[in-house]
């Protein structure tokens, strides 16, 4: 391949040259340091496929950790692990209801959340 058509498949620019303007106004919309690693973890937790899972199933209904796993084909323990980590996350919420452990997501912003990504990768 000649140097030429390497310079365009580049995806760099081909000279230096700052836009401070540009920066300038992109620098307003720039997220703190904190807010920042807590929306990074927020996405790490909804990288795990079995997380993804519970919260398509729980924006359907509420439901108790015994329906969840026998859903999925899983382990209370397992199930239990998951919905504590999406707890962590205020993904969740759940309520005791005599020996029962009922779940359901915490708010409409996890249904979008969700809605949304489905929409990115089924995108054509």
């Amino acid at each position: 391949m000649s140097k030429e058509l390497e310079n365009k498949d580049c995806d760099m620019c081909e000279i230096y040259h700052v836009h401070q303007d540009m920066i300038n106004k992109s620098k307003l919309h720039l997220l703190d340091e904190k807010t920042t690693g807590r929306l990074a973890d927020t996405f790490k937790i909804l990288g795990d496929p079995t997380r993804i899972r519970i919260l398509t199933i729980l924006s359907n209904d509420e439901m108790c950790v015994c329906d969840i796993a026998a859903t999925l084909q899983m382990g209370q323990s397992a199930i239990s692990h998951q919905l504590r980590i999406l707890r962590s996350a205020r993904l969740v919420k759940f309520r005791r209801e005599g020996k029962e452990a009922w779940y359901s997501l915490d708010d409409n912003h996890v249904v979008v959340l969700l809605k949304q990504g489905l929409q990115h990768i089924l995108h054509d």
